[in-house]
């Protein structure tokens, strides 16, 4: 079943399979995505192709500066006829949201969105609501727009499982989105090959993956160099662990197995921990690359027997 959502999102989304994989470990461990890319690479199509395929319910906040929060999260409106409030859903009260340009809105509604990724549920005049599941946001943003942007603070950041950045493609990946152009292969015609259901039983699945003690030890000794590392502001949170050991899980189901290696640490740790570390000043000084001291802390790290 996943290898045939994977293969039926890659019909659709061209090349860049490595960043498919990791979506799909994202939706499967119950977390959410940060895609980042210049315009035109395909973030918003990889989010809609996904919500397609799965059969999921798929809504839409383009943020604007001008973005409240009641639109993400929704309002109460006074009924004449009832003489009571009723709560309006907000733009959030979907499966699968994606949250487009969320660097483009004000500090003020991007953190409306902290109470669902994280509790799976939000407030409104001191009523709960329950998001609807399996319940994903993937988010968006610009890395070289600058202008009318606001940086996503540090607390909203580390609510992404991970973040995937989207490049140019190919010259063959490229011919092959044209022609599925010209035939009429757009998003508008992909169709479901799992249900909502189906991911809520793959979660359950992930759940139940092993992961021994020493396994665990692996990821808390990376998050330990992270916190000591000169060059970084601070280290990674104990929740990026717990999405990391999350991922690990996903990704050991995916290729069929019931437990967890130290290659599946290895091999999600760049895309969990890289967009929870900044560069201290003189490490941007002195030139430093955050993703060659990130790989040289993995290789550090002392892996298990």
């Amino acid at each position: 079943m996943i290898n045939r959502l994977k293969e039926h999102i890659g019909e659709y989304f061209v090349g860049k399979t490595e960043t498919v994989e990791n979506i799909l470990i994202c939706l499967f461990a119950g977390g959410h995505v940060l895609l980042e890319g210049v315009p035109g690479v395909g973030k918003t199509t990889l989010a809609s192709v996904l919500a397609k395929s799965v059969e999921c319910d798929f809504g839409r906040i383009q943020f604007t500066p001008d973005t409240l929060p009641t639109d993400v999260m929704g309002t109460e409106v006074f009924d004449m006829k009832t003489g009571e409030f009723e709560y309006r859903e907000g733009a959030v009260m979907h499966q699968i949201v994606l949250a487009d340009e969320i660097n483009r809105t004000s500090p003020k509604t991007q953190s409306s969105l902290l109470e669902a990724m994280a509790e799976g549920h939000t407030t409104v005049s001191g009523v709960r609501h329950m998001l609807p599941q399996p319940f994903m946001v993937i988010a968006t943003q610009n890395p070289v727009e600058f202008m009318g942007t606001y940086p996503l603070p540090e607390a909203q950041i580390d609510r992404f499982m991970m973040k995937l950045s989207i490049g140019w493609p190919d010259e063959d990946e490229q011919l092959r989105m044209t022609r599925n152009m010209l035939s009429g292969k757009t998003v508008d015609t992909v169709e479901s090959v799992i249900s909502a259901e189906d991911v809520m039983r793959i979660r359950e699945q992930v759940s139940k993956v092993t992961v021994k003690d020493e396994v665990i030890r692996y990821a808390g000794n990376i998050a330990d160099l992270t916190r000591n590392e000169k060059s970084f502001v601070l280290g990674i949170s104990p929740r990026a662990v717990l999405d990391l050991v999350k991922a690990s899980q996903a990704r050991a189901l995916m290729e069929s197995r019931d437990h967890v290696k130290p290659d599946d640490i290895k091999a999600t740790a760049p895309y969990v921990i890289g967009h929870r570390l900044a560069l201290t000043s003189e490490a941007k000084i002195s030139g430093e690359d955050k993703s060659e001291i990130i790989q040289r802390l993995i290789k550090k790290a002392k892996i298990p027997m």
